[in-house]
């Protein structure tokens, strides 16, 4: 029977633990969901729920898809070169869903659950632009299953409402560029610490993570504490 129960653990077999929490980390029931939603004390994935807010969702938006990507290239960046400051990190996805449990959420998976935890413990004390975060331990730890194949295929008819991951993608050469940076980093500079381990960006990478605004500053820095 024990064996039995493991097999089944946080799968849709599994009548007491919620196999959506496992799978992405959120559920669209919530605390109202039927089955338990058991947090890990130790995980090597974060999430930062609702960060990113696609101006494409908003029904008077009228900017170009350049602009778009242009912006979300500038968020991406932004929350990369953070993130990584904590340890070594291996993946980092946005959600482009607009259900409540996964709209705007942000998953970071790092080499190692301590950089995880320190991740955790300091963007809690975060807000980013202008917003605070709320950090936690994800269970998530494979993105392929907790992502919507059908969206990426172009057939999932339930569109950002769908219950699995539509992952919002930055441009592939920044994607190369700030993991190249890392290793760079990480290779050049083995004891460089910021609490994590991580890689600390040099001043000349960072930059506003907002899409250029009339009358606004493009140096503007997003991330305070509270």
């Amino acid at each position: 029977m024990a064996s039995h129960l493991a097999n089944i653990f946080g799968t849709e077999q599994d009548r007491v633990n919620c196999s959506f929490y496992y799978k992405i980390g959120a559920c669209r029931h919530g605390d109202r969901c039927s089955r338990k939603h058991i947090k890990p004390a130790f995980s090597q994935t974060i999430l930062l729920p609702n960060v990113y807010h696609n101006p494409a969702h908003d029904p008077v938006c009228k900017l170009t898809e350049k602009e778009l990507q242009e912006g979300f290239d500038a968020v991406y960046e932004d929350l990369y070169c953070e993130l990584a400051k904590f340890g070594h990190l291996l993946e980092l996805h946005v959600c482009d869903n607009v259900g409540d449990h996964l709209i705007g959420n942000v998953y970071a998976r790092y080499e190692w659950e301590t950089e995880a935890q320190t991740a955790v413990d300091n963007l809690n004390d975060r807000w980013y632009a202008g917003r605070p975060l709320y950090a936690e331990l994800s269970p998530v730890t494979d993105f392929r299953e907790a992502c919507c194949r059908q969206n990426e295929n172009g057939e999932c008819n339930r569109g950002g409402f769908c219950n699995f991951m539509h992952l919002r993608l930055a441009s592939p050469e920044l994607v190369r560029s700030l993991r190249h940076g890392q290793r760079l980093e990480r290779r050049l500079h083995p004891q460089q610490s910021t609490g994590g381990g991580g890689w600390e960006p040099s001043k000349s990478r960072a930059r506003s993570a907002s899409p250029r605004r009339k009358g606004g500053n493009d140096g503007e820095d997003r991330w305070t504490r509270k």
